[in-house]
C-alpha cells in the first residue's frame, strides 16, 4: 500500500500570535519535524498544505524528493479547505489507489510509535485517540477523499464523516497527550 502523509500547515496561528509553519522549537521547524517523522514512519511521500506567510515557511519545509507543497488560497476560511485542497491535490496522483495519513503542524510532541500503531491499523479509516478522545493521525484511504471532502467546511475537519463511516480508534494515549499547540 502506498501511503501519502498531509501536513496541515496552512492556518494563521491567530491565538498563537504567527503561522504554526513559521514556529522552530529547539533548532527544528515544526513543519519539518512533521514532514520527517511521516516519512520515518512509512509514507512513500509527504504533501505539506501551507496557506498563511506561505512564501516564509518554504524555507521551513526540508527539501527532498519525497516532499512537496501545495498552496491553499483559502486557507483564512478554516481548516476544512486545507484538508480538502491536500485531498484534491492527491486524488490525481498514483497516490490515488491508496491512502493519505494526515497530521497537523501543531503537534511537535506526536511520536513515531503512535504514527506507526495507526499506520499499521489495517482499516479504510482509523485515527489515533488519547485516552479516548480523537487525534491525529489520521488515515483516511483514497475511496473516501471524495465524499469526505464534500462534507468539510470552516474549521471543521473530517470528524462527523469519520464517526458515522466506523473509524477504527487506536489508543495512543500511552504515548503521548495528543495535544496540539495552540498558544
Amino acid at each position: 500500500m502506498t501511503v501519502t502523509g498531509l501536513v496541515l500547515a496552512a492556518g494563521a496561528g491567530t491565538r498563537l500570535g504567527m503561522p504554526k509553519a513559521l514556529v522552530v522549537r529547539d533548532g527544528v521547524p515544526w513543519v519539518a519535524r512533521a514532514t520527517r517523522l511521516l516519512l520515518a514512519a512509512g509514507c512513500d511521500r509527504v504533501v505539506v498544505v501551507l496557506g498563511a506567510s506561505a512564501t516564509e515557511a518554504l524555507a521551513f519545509v526540508p527539501t527532498d524528493d519525497a516532499i512537496s507543497t501545495i498552496i491553499n488560497v483559502d486557507w483564512s476560511s478554516g481548516m476544512a479547505s486545507s484538508l480538502r485542497a491536500g485531498l484534491e491535490a492527491l486524488s490525481g496522483t498514483a497516490a490515488a489507489d491508496d491512502a493519505a495519513l494526515i497530521t497537523l503542524v501543531d503537534t511537535p510532541g506526536l511520536p513515531l510509535d503512535a504514527v506507526r500503531r495507526v499506520l499499521a491499523a489495517g482499516s479504510p479509516l482509523a485515527r489515533a485517540v488519547y485516552d479516548g478522545r480523537p487525534g491525529h493521525p489520521v488515515l483516511i484511504s483514497s475511496q473516501h477523499w471524495g465524499p469526505i471532502s464534500a462534507t468539510l467546511a470552516g474549521d471543521h475537519g473530517a470528524r462527523a464523516y469519520l464517526e458515522a463511516h466506523a473509524v477504527t480508534d487506536i489508543e495512543c494515549g500511552d504515548l503521548w497527550s495528543g495535544r496540539d499547540i495552540d498558544s
